[in-house]
């Protein structure tokens, strides 16, 4: 048994874990193009580059839009 206050069992940390940690859409992205819809009321708009479909309110309704494909699934 060791001494040095280093424990018995110090690996490396390399464990696969059950997560992958990609978060939603397995880490990919829906691309340039596509609409956010209004999860509410049903209203589209144009999906814009660069801008998340929750933070862009219904110009209908003011209810926040989600992306085309995730009301697909």
């Amino acid at each position: 048994m060791r001494s040095s206050g280093r424990g018995i069992n110090m690996g490396e940390g390399r464990g696969l874990g059950s997560g992958g940690g990609r978060g939603r859409n397995r880490g990919g992205s829906f691309g340039v193009g596509g609409y956010c819809v209004c999860a509410k009321c049903g209203a589209k708009v144009e999906h814009q580059q660069g801008v998340k479909c929750t933070t862009v309110k219904c110009p209908e309704c003011g209810h926040i839009m989600v992306r085309e494909e995730l009301l697909n699934k």
